[in-house]
């Protein structure tokens, strides 16, 4: 296994641990933004600060205001002296069309995710973008 595979698996484990933190019921995502091999950010799906830690409405559909684990990741960043520029963001759940957008604007220039989201429109769009993507299969 080489280096950068290693290092891969340790931090896509950490993501995976950090989604386990989310109160999300339908899925639960974790991201970390790692740059020059430290963790800048990390971040998991929920609710905005100062509102009920509940995602899923009584139908069991996700409340429209929920963040994703990479908006949040990104927006901690945003808050402090750090930035994304050359950064990689490991998450649990490959991003949507929306996130795809803030990993792209945020300078991030790769992105290594365990898990294909349901549409990949998000990743086509990064792709387009010149962002680096890797699939890493967990059980590696």
């Amino acid at each position: 296994m080489k280096k950068q595979e290693k290092y891969d698996k340790a931090y896509i484990k950490m993501a995976q641990e950090w989604a386990k933190l989310s109160y999300c019921e339908r899925k639960k995502v974790g991201a970390l933004i790692v740059k020059d091999r430290m963790i800048i950010s990390d971040g998991f799906n929920g609710a905005p600060t100062g509102f009920d830690n509940c995602c899923e409405d009584k139908e069991g559909d996700t409340n429209w205001y929920v963040l994703h684990a990479e908006a949040n990741a990104i927006l901690k960043v945003a808050s402090s002296t750090q930035s994304c520029k050359g950064a990689t963001l490991y998450i649990t759940l490959s991003p949507c069309t929306e996130c795809s957008k803030l990993i792209h604007q945020s300078g991030i220039k790769r992105v290594v995710y365990s898990r294909a989201y349901k549409d990949a429109t998000g990743l086509k769009f990064l792709e387009k973008a010149g962002v680096e993507l890797t699939y890493f299969n967990i059980e590696k």
